[in-house]
Formats: structure tokens, C-alpha cells, sequence
């Protein structure tokens, strides 16, 4: 098989030279293309459809062909496909004994679609792979800072104080979510195969008693579920593609957006393993791995967007409407089996500075942690006076520059109060520990 003319990824740093973009390139979608000519050939030889050695005899010619990927682009123009320059080409391979037998009942849109199903099951099994490295990253770190307190932030403010280890629990909740979902996508995606128009008939007409079978032989030889229906346009297994890709990117996304917060030279709570460089400025080590996957999540729903439109398919084989998946579908397994990879080696090396998060506890002079002086000083002063007590003393805080906990430590009416255990931020963080425990359990 000659080289294919693949795009190298000049501008698609996030997955040129991953193991998503080999799985998906030219040669990968060629080679899907001939396992599932050579497929057909073999189940209707199964049932009696194909004289003896046919499938054979197709099956090698599929495996040690010389396909040129470039002749076949060129050529695919003229029927739409690339589907009917290479049967052509195959048939000629196999030799005129068994020639006849290549794609035999079949159209265009079974081996595409069946090949495009082959391509995102070898593409999903290395992206689940990624995957589960990333959580199990995210499940260490969760466990080494169970109880590492830092700020917890909402709507881009201090809110009150967390731990980092419920954080890196929370990813990896998302991570086994989008591992389910993509696990369970794998498992159901199925062959295609209905001829011209989804009712087998060309099968029959060449002498098959009951042409129900061949969907399933034919799924057998290709490791895929069996078809309850010809799905030409039925895009179910397309749409669940679209749904569980954009997924795990929003899941990567997630860890990424935060990485890239934390990493700011003002926050510094966390840092990249080993960050990127800048042409203009040499003291720079830019969070390199989060920008990629930030930037493949960004533009995955809109590619699964394009996917969930070809549902609206009309008649028994639409014009236009699966034309339109091939290139976004690609583009998808390929962007989010390139973010999962740079998931896997940002959470895998990334460094946590537990020091700097005890230290933005403090930013606010001790009113990260006023939701429970209000609650414990009710019970003290009663309600309207505690709040009327906290509500000028934070202004003072802020205009003095001294921490709560000093202005408190003044007040005659506090005096039995334990104002260090109720002022400090690191033992106010709730049920962070036993949440990050029982998400830990999770496997």
C-alpha cells in the first residue's frame, strides 16, 4: 500500500503525530475500506453466496494490494465516493476468478459507512486507553491532597475554602463519565449493510434463501454489532459518536480551563510538568498541553454539531446528508484522541503548589471563610447582630489591612469564642474529604 497524502497536522499541534491522528488518516480509512470488502466477500461465502476460496482469494488481494490513496481521491470525485474507484481496483487485484464476487449486492454506502464504523472502533479503543490514564492520574492526585485546602472559587471569586483533592476527584468524575459513555459507544457501533436502497434484495437475486443472514455474518467477520436495520438514514450510531466525542472533550476541557486559571503567574497554585516556551520571551514556560485541549473542546461541539444535523436524512439514501459526516467525524476523533493524549501527560506530570493555595486563604484577610462565622455567631449574638458585627468589621479588614480574626479577637462578646479555629480556612472545607472518598471508590 503506497503512502497515503495525509494532512501532516501544520496547524493541528494537538494531534498531528498522536496515535488518533494514525488511526484515522488516509491509509487507516483505506485499509477499514478493503477489511470490509474483504469481510463481505468472506460471510457470503459463509452462507453458501461465494464459491469456495473466494474470500480468500479477496482477502489477500485486500492485504497485499497496491492502493494508491491519491489515485483514489482524485477518481472519487466522479461518483462521490471513494468507494467505487477502489472496487474497481480491487476487482482487478483479485483476478478474474474470484473478481466477480468483490462488493457483490452491496452499495457505496455499506462499505463506507461499515469502514467509518471499523475506523472509530480502532480510534475509540485508543482513546479509552488515554483515558484511563488520565484518570488514573487524577485519581493519585485526588488521594495525595485529600485534605490540601485552597480557595474555592465561583463566578471568578473566593467563595469559601475546598480542598485540591475534591478538584482533581471532580475532573476525574467527568473523565469515567466520558469513559462510560465512549465504552458504551464502542460496544454498540454496527455494521452497514442493506444494498441499493436497504431491503437486500440484490442478495436474494443472487440466491440467497434468507438475505437476513448476511448483516450478520458480515458483522461477525468485523468484530461489530449486528444491524437491527439497514441505517443509511437511521444515524444513530453516528449521533452517538457525535454525543460521546464531544463529551470526553468537554470532560478534558474542564481540567484543562482550570489547569490554565491556576497556572496564572499571579496563582501559581498548580503548574504544567513541563511547560512550552515563547519565541519572544525566554523566562516563559507557557501551560503548552492545557491551551491544545482547551482549544479541541472549543471546537468539538461544533463538529458534533455538523453530526447531529445528518440526522435529517431523506428517503432510503440521502444526498448530501452523509457526505457531510466523513470530514467533521474524522476531524473529531481525531481532535479529542489528541487532546486525550495531552490529558494523560498534563495530569500525569502536573506539579501542585499546596504552599501558594494556603497562602490565597488569606487573600481576602479572613473572609473566606464568613459564611461560617455567620452561622456560628448567631448562635452568640443572635442573627441580626452577627451579621450587622461581620458586616462592618469586613469593611474594616479591607480598609486596616488586618485580618478578621484580629477585629474579632476585640469584641467583649467573643470572648469565650474560639476565634483561631473559626477564623482558619484549612478547617473549614466541609465534607471535602469524605466526598473525595467516595468518588475515589469509583473504579
Amino acid at each position: 500500500m503506497t503512502p497515503a497524502l495525509d494532512d501532516a497536522g501544520l496547524l493541528a499541534p494537538g494531534w498531528t503525530g498522536s496515535a488518533a491522528a494514525s488511526a484515522t488518516g488516509d491509509n487507516a480509512y483505506l485499509r477499514a475500506l478493503l477489511d470490509a470488502e474483504a469481510a463481505l466477500t468472506r460471510a457470503q461465502e459463509s452462507l453458501g453466496l461465494a464459491p469456495r476460496g473466494a474470500g480468500a482469494a479477496v482477502t489477500s488481494a485486500a492485504d497485499d494490494g497496491d492502493f494508491d490513496p491519491r489515485s483514489l481521491a482524485e477518481r472519487a470525485r466522479g461518483g462521490g465516493n471513494p468507494v467505487i474507484p477502489l472496487v474497481t481496483d480491487l476487482t482487478k487485484a483479485v483476478g478474474e476468478e474470484y473478481g466477480s464476487y468483490v462488493h457483490r449486492g452491496a452499495t457505496s454506502q455499506d462499505i463506507m459507512d461499515t469502514a467509518t464504523m471499523l475506523v472509530a472502533v480502532r480510534s475509540l479503543g485508543i482513546l479509552l486507553a488515554d483515558l484511563d490514564r488520565v484518570q488514573r492520574a487524577l485519581a493519585r492526585l485526588a488521594a495525595e491532597h485529600r485534605d490540601t485546602p485552597m480557595p474555592g472559587r465561583t463566578l471568578t471569586q473566593h467563595a469559601v475554602p475546598t480542598t485540591f483533592g475534591l478538584k482533581a476527584a471532580g475532573w476525574r468524575s467527568l473523565v469515567l463519565d466520558a469513559r462510560d459513555r465512549t465504552t458504551a459507544v464502542r460496544d454498540s457501533l454496527p455494521a452497514q449493510l442493506g444494498g441499493a436502497a436497504g431491503t437486500l434484495a440484490a442478495f436474494t437475486a443472487y440466491g440467497a434463501t434468507d438475505a437476513t443472514a448476511l448483516p450478520t455474518a458480515f458483522a461477525r467477520e468485523l468484530g461489530l454489532r449486528v444491524p437491527l436495520l439497514p441505517w443509511h438514514t437511521l444515524r444513530t450510531p453516528i449521533a452517538d459518536l457525535a454525543g460521546c466525542l464531544a463529551i470526553a472533550a468537554g470532560a478534558l476541557g474542564k481540567v484543562a480551563t482550570d489547569v490554565l486559571t491556576l497556572a496564572r503567574t499571579e496563582i501559581a497554585e498548580v503548574t504544567e510538568g513541563s511547560g512550552g516556551g515563547s519565541s519572544a520571551m525566554p523566562h516563559k514556560a507557557n501551560p503548552v498541553r492545557s491551551t491544545l485541549i482547551a482549544a479541541a473542546a472549543r471546537r468539538a461541539p461544533q463538529l458534533a454539531a455538523t453530526l447531529y444535523g445528518s440526522l435529517v436524512a431523506e428517503d432510503e439514501r440521502p444526498a448530501g446528508a452523509w457526505h457531510a459526516e466523513w470530514e467533521p467525524l474524522r476531524e473529531l476523533l481525531r481532535l479529542v484522541g489528541g487532546a486525550a493524549r495531552d490529558a494523560a501527560e498534563l495530569t500525569e506530570g502536573l506539579r501542585v503548589n499546596a504552599d501558594a493555595m494556603r497562602t490565597h486563604l488569606d487573600v481576602t484577610h479572613g473572609l473566606i471563610v464568613s459564611e461560617r462565622l455567620s452561622a456560628e455567631l448567631s448562635a452568640a449574638l443572635g442573627r441580626a447582630r452577627a451579621r450587622e458585627l461581620l458586616t462592618e468589621l469586613a469593611r474594616r479588614a479591607y480598609a486596616e489591612d488586618r485580618p478578621l480574626g484580629e477585629l474579632l479577637s476585640g469584641e467583649p462578646d467573643l470572648k469565650d469564642v474560639d476565634l483561631d479555629d473559626l477564623t482558619d480556612p484549612a478547617r473549614y472545607t466541609g465534607s471535602a474529604g469524605s466526598l473525595t472518598d467516595r468518588a475515589l471508590e469509583r473504579r
